[in-house]
């Protein structure tokens, strides 16, 4: 049995994986989270009674508190997920985004390199310090609207087929305040690596949808919005392409990671579900339209609820991930397609409407964020 130190645990990919390490795994998780508007308690209301399970509010900036924490619970891994996440907010807002990403995770290398070196030889080399990223460090890819036919008209639909995947070597070209953060810490774990022989891996991830979603993201938000009858906004045109992954398979991957990846090593994780935007949006609602008979306002679907809005500053236009490294060294690979996780996930919100309200208690409504203004 092992003793992992989950940072940003109550967040949505945390309580995912932490929800997974008490289910299907022997070891005892430790909880650092500073429960910030998106994190929630709540999510983990399924495993919180688990002997194997500690809960410790606490920021990652708070060197004193992360000293201690190491010293009483002695961790075998450190699986390090604590960010602010949410491209709107960091436009709006990206002081937060540098304090927390990048400030945060230094604070967190030097206090890990810390407890790291106090250990014995046979610790110090099993220990890992796994950092958690995004795929939006790489900035977009090539789009098909970009991809010409041989008779020169515009693409056709297999033409996306063709197009270039994000690597683990691709270079890194972060577009917005997040992705930036992002990219920063990214750098920072490598040095610590390279640097002070730290035994760090690193997983860069697509974008992820699934139960206990905070409703500013896309899915959830136009889920609920639905159901009140309120407009479904799409930036620009929804031409935008994302490759999409359902959380729980992201879990799985992470633990796969933490536990037998390479020290050193970097694996893109991605669930091989490159879908636009308008194609995301008009899926959740041909399922609604199947699930629910009685439509706010008389709508005959709740497709005419979609509304196309100013687009996000700098907003890349493709995302998709070669998750195939990950599948040869470690045998991952998603079991979710998006249909069955989107039935899932919109399955999960309808049940769990409560849960919603509970998040939304606080200033935000749905409203939308980053426009630049």
């Amino acid at each position: 049995m092992k003793t992992i130190v989950v940072t940003g645990g109550a967040g949505f990919i945390g309580s995912a994986l932490i929800r997974f390490l008490i289910k299907e795994t022997p070891h005892k998780v430790i909880n650092l989270d500073k429960l910030t508007y998106a994190g929630n308690l709540q999510s983990l209301k399924s495993i919180d009674s688990s002997e194997r399970y500690t809960f410790v509010q606490g920021d990652i900036c708070d060197r004193e508190k992360l000293d201690k924490l190491f010293i009483t619970y002695q961790p075998d891994i450190i699986m390090h997920l604590a960010a602010e996440s949410h491209v709107d907010r960091s436009i709006d807002g990206p002081g937060d985004f540098i304090q927390t990403n990048i400030v945060g995770t230094y604070t967190l290398l030097e206090a890990t390199r810390a407890y790291w070196v106090s250990l014995n030889e046979t610790k110090k080399h099993a220990f890992r310090f796994h950092h958690v990223s995004t795929d939006e460090v790489y900035g977009d890819l090539p789009h098909p609207a970009d991809m010409k036919t041989e008779e020169g008209s515009e693409k056709g639909e297999n033409a996306s087929q063709n197009l270039p995947l994000f690597t683990e070597e691709s270079a890194y070209a972060p577009s917005s305040p997040y992705s930036a953060s992002k990219a920063s810490s990214d750098h920072l774990v490598r040095a610590w690596q390279r640097t002070y022989g730290l035994p760090v891996v690193i997983t860069n991830c697509s974008n992820n949808y699934g139960p206990f979603h905070f409703p500013e993201k896309l899915i959830p938000l136009v889920i609920l919005n639905a159901l009140e009858g309120k407009d479904l906004p799409i930036y620009g045109d929804g031409s935008q392409i994302r490759d999409w992954l359902y959380v729980e398979d992201h879990a799985r991957a992470l633990f796969a990671v933490a536990s037998a990846g390479e020290v050193g090593q970097t694996y893109n994780i991605g669930g091989h579900n490159e879908k636009s935007n308008l194609d995301v949006v008009s899926t959740i609602c041909t399922e609604l339209d199947k699930l629910i008979e009685s439509k706010p306002h008389n709508l005959a679907s709740f497709k005419a609820l979609i509304t196309f809005v100013k687009d996000r500053p700098g907003h890349d236009r493709r995302y998709a991930i070669d998750a195939s490294k990950i599948d040869s060294r470690l045998n991952w690979q998603p079991q979710e397609t998006f249909e069955s996780g989107i039935r899932k996930t919109i399955m999960w919100y309808l049940d769990n409407l409560d849960w919603c309200k509970q998040v939304q208690a606080g200033t935000y409504q749905r409203e939308r964020l980053g426009e630049n203004t």
